[in-house]
C-alpha cells in the first residue's frame, strides 16, 4: 500500500508522464497538504507544465487537505474521497468543482 510521500513522489508522476494529455485536460493547479506520517506539501499542475513539485509552486486553483491515512484510502479508491468530505475529514478550499477533476490523474 503507497503512503503519500509515495503517490506524490512516484505514483502521480508516472501517470502524468504515461498520459500528459489526460493530465492537461484536467487543466488546473492543484496544492495537496497531507498531515501525518509521510505527510508533506505538493503542487500537482494538470495545466501548463503537468508536473508534481514539493512545497507550494504558488498559482493553485484548489487546494486539498487531509490526513496521510485518509489519502492512501483516496488513492485505492478515489470515490472515498466524497465521503470524507462530507463527513470533514477531506477539506477543499478554491475552486471545489476542480477537485472533482482529480480523479481522472488518480485512477
Amino acid at each position: 500500500m503507497p503512503d503519500a510521500k509515495t503517490s506524490f513522489t512516484q505514483d502521480i508522476p508516472k501517470r502524468i508522464s504515461d498520459n500528459p494529455d489526460k493530465a492537461k485536460a484536467v487543466d488546473a493547479i492543484f496544492l495537496f497538504h497531507i498531515t501525518g506520517d509521510d505527510g508533506g506539501t505538493w503542487t500537482v499542475n494538470l495545466k501548463d507544465a503537468p508536473g508534481v513539485t514539493d512545497g507550494d509552486a504558488g498559482n493553485a486553483q484548489c487546494t486539498i487537505e487531509t490526513t496521510s491515512e485518509n489519502w492512501v484510502q483516496i488513492s485505492e479508491n478515489p470515490a472515498a474521497a466524497m465521503q470524507l468530505y462530507f463527513s470533514g475529514e477531506l477539506k477543499v478550499s478554491g475552486d471545489a468543482m476542480l477537485a472533482t477533476k482529480l480523479q481522472e490523474i488518480l485512477s
